[in-house]
């Protein structure tokens, strides 16, 4: 089972496979994705991590506030998209 994490604040410039590498330090990384503008293509500073439900709760409290290219991560849980 795994669990999806927020991740924001991001650099701009921060690529899916950095983000992973980053995150996989602490835990399993099963997949990372970045959100770009759909009209840009230009990221929009989040993006998500799929970790192991184990890793999770501790990823996202050793994370939250950890320095990543000169900015200090958000980490936390992702909440369910609201239809």
């Amino acid at each position: 089972m795994t669990t999806t994490l927020y991740v924001g604040n991001l650099p701009w410039n921060t690529t899916a496979e950095e983000l992973g590498e980053f995150f996989s330090e602490y835990g399993e990384v099963e997949s990372s994705r970045i959100i770009t503008d759909r009209e840009t293509g230009r990221s929009r500073g989040f993006g998500f991590i799929e970790v192991g439900e184990p890793d999770a709760a501790r990823m996202a409290e050793e994370l939250n506030g950890k320095d990543f290219g000169g900015r200090p991560l958000t980490v936390n849980e992702a909440k369910p998209k609201q239809m």
